[in-house]
């Protein structure tokens, strides 16, 4: 499929026009352009006269349910407005289906980069990559602090329960991948990982809004020669929740220098064991001491993160299989999954401790 065509499944541009018309008056310089760097929901680049905009949709076909609830998204980041959350600015949200064929919403384009399978040149010296990993926990730490009943987000999830409904969850999230990819190729080890997670679901945790998706290729850092995070986006699995989950789920894509080699670099690149990265240990105690949380049941949270990461995997090698997808990153799930299932295992098994 052509990128002109999957972009036609993605967006009416002509009736995106007209919508906008209405919400935000008219212009003469309108520009749709799809972004290729995410795995999950799609983001197009929009220009509107001199405004530019991002627009998040679910992709097309089938999806699992709650997988990318991108109203969710707007909520969160429209509460979060004015607070220390490094949001981007909001600007509208659709539920109308018939618009572009799915609900949407638009925020405001920040500048800067993500940071996703390589450093910027800028970057490549040992203090601005120790700036970088300060910069994420510390803004990781400032989501944590939120008071979610002041900015509006008092019924926003139920937190009470929250790690044993996230187990659960990605069973089901892997049952349904499962119903189509099965018959392509078995993954045994996911089953005895499940299980071990269900058999040391953490008693009680502290309760904080949580972002769900906190990781470095989800931050914009700013055009600057220091690194500073201006924005941090795609919060469609943002609640509240434990915050050392979202902790864990940073670990789970930050390599240090002793690590193997990592079982799928398109999403968990090497450059962090370079001279001057934080190691995952040096994260985890900022993080305790910006915070104030101890990360009790550390390898439960990293095994449930890496569980997660496997599931939205197998998820994206289902949408390939059905042709819903036009990602060369998917096709590759076939091996790297199973591959993701085995580090699973060694997180369970001790073998890869931090």
């Amino acid at each position: 499929m052509s990128d002109d065509d999957y972009l036609d499944q993605l967006v009416d541009e002509a009736a995106l026009r007209e919508h906008l018309t209405a919400e935000l008056g008219p212009v003469s310089d309108y520009a749709v352009e799809r972004h290729h760097g995410g795995h999950s929901n799609e983001t197009l680049f929009v220009t509107w006269g001199d405004r530019e905009f991002v627009l998040r949709r679910p992709p097309p076909g089938a999806k699992a349910d709650t997988a990318h609830d991108v109203l969710r998204e707007h909520h969160v980041m429209a509460a979060l407005q004015g607070t220390d959350v490094r949001v981007p600015t909001t600007v509208l949200a659709c539920e109308d289906d018939a618009v572009i064929g799915s609900e949407f919403y638009l925020m405001e384009r920040v500048a800067g980069d993500v940071i996703r399978t390589e450093e910027p040149d800028r970057f490549a010296d040992p203090p601005s990559r120790r700036c970088i990993g300060e910069e994420l926990v510390d803004r990781l730490a400032e989501i944590h602090a939120v008071d979610a009943e002041a900015v509006g987000l008092g019924e926003f999830g139920r937190p009470e329960g929250y790690i044993d409904r996230q187990v659960d969850r990605w069973h089901k999230q892997f049952d349904w991948a499962f119903e189509v990819t099965a018959d392509e190729r078995p993954v045994p080890a996911i089953a005895d990982v499940g299980d071990w997670l269900d058999d040391n679901v953490p008693d009680s945790h502290p309760h904080t809004l949580v972002h769900g998706d906190y990781k470095l290729d989800n931050v914009i850092v700013g055009p600057g020669d220091v690194p500073e995070i201006a924005g941090i986006v795609d919060w469609e699995l943002s609640t509240q929740g434990d915050p050392r989950f979202d902790l864990a789920w940073l670990l789970t894509y930050w390599r240090d220098p002793s690590d193997p080699d990592s079982p799928i670099p398109e999403l968990v690149p090497e450059f962090t064991t370079r001279e001057g990265y934080l190691t995952k240990g040096e994260l985890v105690a900022r993080y305790e001491d910006a915070v104030g949380i101890a990360f009790e049941h550390g390898r439960f949270y990293r095994v449930l993160s890496v569980y997660k990461l496997t599931a939205l995997c197998e998820m994206f090698f289902r949408r390939h299989l059905e042709g819903n997808a036009d990602n060369p990153m998917y096709p590759k799930m076939r091996e790297r999954v199973p591959a993701m299932a085995d580090w699973a295992l060694r997180i369970v098994d001790g073998d890869a401790p931090i």
